[in-house]
């Protein structure tokens, strides 16, 4: 297979931009489903049940996707074509029964007999115990403790909530007041799945159980000094960070948990806060005829820088009204208030912009590094630009690297405490958000030092295959399609040992038809993981972020970049689009996997577009 800068680079190119084009909004942003998995299905219909809004029709079209989603073998997994997942499948499962399937259901038995063979509800991660408590179908007594007096330690100490990641951080605050009330909303036992119920497992004992412990004692006190304050503290810390959209963050764990705490608190159907909250999530919606499914998040931001980036690479002139109104669009979504960053960076200037669409409090490293990208290819913007930078600068840790949301924000041992069985808790630097970083900050003039330890940090981080772990993107594929185009930003050449040894890699996963895939399980750890690294079924997606890292180490005449860019010539729709039903975008690897509906869109039309101008 082999492809020219000719008819087909030429056709393929110019069909995905107009197919880009026309997807533009109205106000000019880019923005498509967000799909993550059944378990945020499932928990629509929970946290409806619990606060008492479900209506019949909700419920069925909840029930319908849950059952659309089904694996051939009857249970549920996490992205499609995953292998089974136990807590998906003992949420749908519990979903499905609260929606009025019976216990003796045949479109049940199977994902019955996958959790009873692996230990029923109580070998579930502690997140979906939670939810089946609410609903007495689970022992709040067996979750392991979460003092609400947490959110009352100073930023300094070793332990507060700040050393837990942003997203982490508001979930936790909201269910230690869950966690001190123990809810039970009692429901229909014929709704109600208790034939999963097991009994509790064994877990590892750790020094951590003896704290537990003393929590939970402390817990069973008819006296509990400074309980009340802390609680009163944890409600306004929740209350100070709800967006003026209802959201905590415009992602679902902590916003539906909030809500469940201010239930939890005395708030009732006139509390302004509870109701934002409620009406804001409606928007979340994806309404598919009769299936109705909630999207974790949405990434409006995100979608749109990249497209602007796609498009100038495509050579589309700065000055097209397209991109002009999208860069105005992004400028009116710059974020100017002091989140949760400025507790430990006090003195630094706010700046930057987050992922989603009402997000005035949580900016993050990637969206303001690929904005900026973004404005300054497009000519607007100067101030905002320059703002941004001076933040990211700041936002650097002591790595050189960058996390997502916070500095330094790397305290591991926290993975040690018995409740953490669900994800990432902390956001320490990684390669594909360094990335973006250093590749901004390399064009503009004053951060060389900034540069330099970023490149450093890049450089120290490249696995010795030659490729870097993508933390953000499925996987090593998306590391290394980041790591490579921040390498070149930043005056690293071509015959760099680290450039070759990438492309080195890139090649020797690259498929015979030319396209690059990466499975999921390339997050898991050891042999089983290791032999995913770079394999999987080729997406447009992933077989653009490959070709982006072989133009940027000077390989756009390459055979390599033919094949690839031949590839998304040949699976290319006639509407210009890409078919792309896996997931190659992350939010926790290997707990949450997204697969974000524009990728499969702006990703090629980035790459065939930097392939043809360098061919030039």
């Amino acid at each position: 297979m082999s492809t020219t800068v000719g008819t087909d680079l030429e056709r393929a190119l110019d069909a995905g931009v107009q197919r880009l084009l026309s997807l533009q909004q109205e106000e000019g942003c880019w923005v498509a489903e967000l799909e993550s998995n059944v378990t945020m299905t499932a928990q629509h219909i929970f946290w409806h049940e619990f606060l008492r809004i479900a209506d019949e029709d909700t419920v069925r079209r909840c029930a319908n996707e849950l059952l659309a989603r089904r694996r051939a073998d009857g249970t549920w997994a996490i992205y499609w074509g995953g292998e089974p997942d136990l807590d998906a499948t003992v949420e749908a499962y519990t979903a499905l029964r609260m929606a009025g399937l019976a216990a003796d259901d045949e479109r049940l038995a199977a994902a019955r007999s996958y959790i009873e063979e692996r230990g029923g509800i109580g070998s579930s991660r502690v997140f979906t115990r939670m939810w089946l408590a609410l609903f007495g179908l689970w022992p709040w007594e067996e979750i392991q403790a979460i003092p609400p007096e947490l959110v009352l330690l100073r930023p300094e100490l070793p332990l507060s909530v700040y050393s837990f990641g942003c997203w982490a951080r508001q979930t936790l605050v909201a269910l230690s007041i869950v966690m001190h009330y123990r809810p039970v909303r009692r429901l229909p036992e014929a709704r109600l799945a208790r034939e999963i119920d097991l009994g509790p497992v064994e877990r590892p004992q750790t020094a951590w159980n003896l704290l537990d412990s003393a929590i939970r004692w402390y817990n069973g006190q008819a006296v509990q000094p400074g309980r009340a304050r802390a609680l009163a503290y944890a409600e306004r810390w929740l209350v100070d960070r709800q967006e003026l959209d209802g959201s905590w963050g415009g992602i679902q764990p902590p916003w539906v948990w909030s809500l469940i705490a201010f239930a939890c608190r005395g708030h009732g159907p006139e509390s302004p806060y509870l109701r934002r909250g409620i009406e804001g999530w409606r928007r979340f919606m994806v309404d598919d005829g009769d299936r109705l499914r909630p999207e974790a998040c949405q990434s409006p931001v995100w979608d749109t820088c990249l497209a602007v980036v796609a498009l100038r690479a495509a050579g589309m002139p700065a000055d097209e009204p397209a991109v002009q109104k999208a860069g105005e669009w992004l400028l009116r979504e710059e974020v100017r208030g002091r989140g949760d960053w400025a507790v430990r960076l006090p003195g630094v200037e706010p700046g930057g912009w987050a992922f989603e669409h009402d997000n005035d409090l949580y900016p993050d490293i990637d969206d303001a590094a690929v904005v900026g990208i973004a404005l300054n290819e497009i000519g607007l913007g100067r101030p905002s630009v320059t703002r941004a930078c001076s933040w990211i600068e700041a936002m650097q840790s002591r790595s050189g690297g960058w996390g997502a949301f916070d500095k330094d924000n790397d305290a591991y041992w926290l993975y040690e405490i018995p409740f953490v069985d669900f994800g990432a808790i902390i956001d320490p630097p990684s390669v594909d958000v360094s990335g973006h970083a250093v590749e901004l900050l390399a064009k503009e003039p004053g951060y060389e030092d900034s540069v330099r330890r970023g490149v450093d940090y890049l450089l120290a981080k490249q696995e010795p295959n030659g490729s870097w772990f993508g933390r953000w993107g499925v996987n090593y594929v998306y590391g290394t399609g980041a790591a490579l185009p921040a390498l070149e930003a930043a005056g690293l050449p071509h015959d760099h040992p680290a450039m070759r040894r990438a492309v080195a890699w890139l090649e020797s996963v690259q498929q015979e038809d030319g396209g690059f895939g990466e499975d999921c399980r390339s997050y898991d750890v050891g042999e089983e993981g290791e032999r995913w690294h770079g394999r999987g079924e080729a997406t447009p997606s992933q077989t653009a972020w490959a070709l982006l890292g072989l133009i940027a180490a000077g390989e756009a005449h390459s055979d390599a970049a033919a094949r690839a860019a031949a590839w998304l010539a040949e699976n290319q729709r006639e509407d210009g689009d890409w078919d792309e039903p896996y997931f190659t975008g992350t939010g926790f690897p290997r707990h949450f996997l997204i697969n974000y509906h524009l990728y499969r869109t702006y990703w090629p039309v980035m790459a065939l577009g930097r392939l043809k101008a360098a061919r030039a």
